[in-house]
């Protein structure tokens, strides 16, 4: 081979590819809405094959009388996989460009192959799901959403393919747009994009179709390239679960992992779990040198200034931000094996460094991913979802998965063939501030040695006066989502028509009664848990009460649920996409947030739970002011 075929990189070439920002995302939907074909798409037409490979597929194309060159041979490696013509396995994909370095989990759209999309979306930032716009939108692509969804991926992209098949018709993409927004508003899904896409022919995969003039997006390519990630790895709550114990001699004593989440530095006050002792970091130390501060994914080890007594499996956190730290929990789990879960049989948990035994106490529901209803069952078969109560033999360190992937998952191995038999995301505990309990305050709690009073004055009698119903109003939803507007509006219509009304704000509260609590999950719970009582209150004499706060958490607005009658509490999601909020930006917090003033902003870096089941869902991309007040009036009777 001559010198003028040998490429050479420079050592600066090679640091500026390590230095890229690097985006895992999944490709998924029904079989043959063209998954293979697109990644090879996404190969070919970012010239990231070779010329052999290249010519190889070509000739394989023609071989087989195909018109076009079929790009799937490029990702569809097995020979099972050659012969079916499907995706039966999770396949690995890499590939960069000048702006980004990509790893894609190829995963199977047979109903059968549930557990290997959880297995290939578990890290994914983004999910592609595909829909064959000749079909539209099928079991299997929905069945793929809702996984994505509780896998928490943060970004969702549905890219409607096959538009070739439809003459590229405007009407076909917007029809499956409007159905799949439907269908979302039942899921844990803020950003979703939608794009119109040929694979076989590449419009809007890397290019602009010049055949789909309609279409004012990016293409898919341009989304993948620019789509932000980074804001959403939790860089608040530091965790290190403990992998070596490193001791060359009687000088070092070091304790070395990869860090889960948050990042720490020199000086900071450290608690180890489980033993609860304290200490302060003294040094972080890597193989090249010493550092001032450590991120999440970052493989250190730490120093600190007390002898204290730690081993594998042990956790090291910050002093006033510990996990929930118990043996009995529940969580999602998706069960991987062909033997179904027994109740009370004893598995093996591996979660973080820490493996201990494990019982399955209950399974509280099983998950039917494709109409999303729970269904009573006593047992969890192969690929099937179920909501399980678990006891281990020791405590875990853990936060809930919403919060923080990493400490909040876990696999349950069969002890008897030590295969994965099970995956899941564990729903309770969750950060705690110092000072604060581990488990969340209780509703019902009071100061000791005092009786209650019942009210003097009853709420009937109340209503009866006022000529309408108490009612309790709970707006839930992202900063710039609209609710403050939205519920101005309606109480002053209320107030007009002369009903008696009480709206509570958030920022008002935070103001006076709330005015010593930050913004923790667990300071996020007491908020929550004080306004759910002064909103009753107000309830039991008889007002309408109208309360607008984010309250980011399932549970905390559950809780508040349990103190009304079950008829007059009304839960309103108020949503839109997580952009259009960053741009109204009314309070200027996404612009905080973004200049690092601030962290822990839902929307931006840290998550809301959508309600499960809410009374309305009112997405202000699509309605204005005038037709949410008209909705919400509605509900009142």
């Amino acid at each position: 081979m001559s010198e003028s075929n040998i490429t050479v990189k420079d050592k600066n070439t090679d640091n500026k590819y390590l230095d890229m920002d690097l985006l895992r995302f999944t490709t998924a939907g029904s079989v043959d809405d063209g998954k293979s074909t697109l990644i090879g798409r996404l190969f070919y037409d970012s010239k990231s094959i070779f010329k052999d490979q290249m010519e190889a597929i070509e000739k394989s194309s023609k071989s087989s009388g195909e018109e076009d060159v079929n790009l799937a041979l490029l990702t569809d490696g097995l020979k099972a996989e050659r012969e079916q013509k499907i995706t039966i396995d999770v396949a690995y994909r890499y590939f960069a460009t000048p702006k980004r370095k990509f790893i894609i989990a190829d995963t199977p759209g047979h109903t059968q192959y549930t557990r290997n999309m959880v297995t290939g979306a578990s890290t994914a930032d983004l999910a592609v799901i595909l829909v064959d716009a000749s079909k539209g939108l099928l079991t299997q692509s929905r069945r793929h959403a809702f996984i994505s969804s509780l896998l928490r991926i943060p970004h969702l992209v549905v890219a409607v393919n096959k538009m070739d098949l439809v003459d590229y018709d405007e009407n076909v993409f917007d029809e499956i747009v409007s159905e799949f927004r439907r269908f979302a508003k039942k899921l844990n899904i803020s950003d979703v994009t939608y794009i119109p896409i040929s694979a076989l022919k590449g419009d809007n995969v890397v290019d602009k179709s010049e055949r789909m003039a309609w279409y004012n997006g990016s293409t898919l390519l341009h989304h993948l390239e620019t789509v932000k990630v980074d804001a959403d790895e939790n860089i608040i709550d530091f965790r290190l679960p403990i992998q070596y114990v490193i001791r060359p001699n009687q000088n070092f004593r070091g304790f070395s992992g990869r860090i889960a989440s948050g990042h720490i530095r020199p000086g900071d006050e450290i608690t180890v779990l489980p033993s609860g002792l304290s200490s302060k970091v003294e040094k972080i130390v890597t193989r090249d040198e010493d550092l001032d501060i450590a991120y999440p994914g970052e493989s250190v080890t730490l120093t600190i200034e007390d002898e204290i007594d730690i081993s594998r499996g042990d956790m090291i956190v910050r002093k006033d931000n510990v996990p929930t730290v118990r043996n009995d929990f529940e969580a999602y789990v998706c069960w991987m094996s062909e033997k179904p879960m027994e109740i009370d049989k004893q598995y093996i948990l591996q979660h973080t460094t820490q493996t201990t035994q494990v019982f399955a106490r209950e399974l509280v529901y099983r998950m039917n991913v494709d109409s999303l209803n729970r269904e009573e069952a006593d047992k969890l078969s192969l690929n099937e979802i179920g909501r399980v109560k678990l006891k281990t033999s020791q405590p875990l360190f853990f936060d809930a998965y919403q919060i923080n992937k990493k400490t909040g998952s876990f696999i349950i191995i069969d002890p008897a063939t030590n295969v994965t038999a099970g995956a899941g995301m564990m729903r309770a505990g969750s950060t705690v501030s110092k000072g604060t309990k581990t488990k969340r305050s209780s509703l019902t709690q009071h100061s000791p040695d005092v009786v209650w009073e019942p009210w003097n004055i009853s709420r009937e009698e109340r209503e009866k006066r006022n000529g309408h119903k108490a009612q309790l109003l709970w707006l839930t939803g992202i900063s710039g989502a609209g609710k403050s507007t939205i519920a101005r509006e309606v109480e002053k219509r209320l107030w007009d028509s002369g009903k008696q009304t009480m709206l509570l704000d958030g920022d008002q509260v935070r103001h006076s009664l709330n005015g010593d609590l930050g913004f923790s999950p667990a300071d996020r719970t007491e908020n929550i848990r004080r306004i759910g009582h002064t909103a009753r209150l107000f309830f039991e004499h008889g007002n309408i009460v109208i309360c607008t706060f984010v309250s980011p958490y399932q549970q905390d607005r559950d809780a508040v649920k349990t103190l009304f009658p079950k008829d007059d509490f009304k839960e309103i999601h108020i949503t839109c996409d997580p952009k259009t909020a960053q741009e109204r930006d009314p309070k200027g917090l996404y612009k905080k947030a973004e200049q690092g003033e601030i962290t822990g902003l839902t929307g931006y870096d840290a998550d809301h739970e959508a309600p499960k089941d809410p009374t309305l869902v009112i997405n202000t991309d699509e309605r204005s002011v005038e037709e949410a007040v008209q909705e919400i009036l509605n509900l009142i009777s």
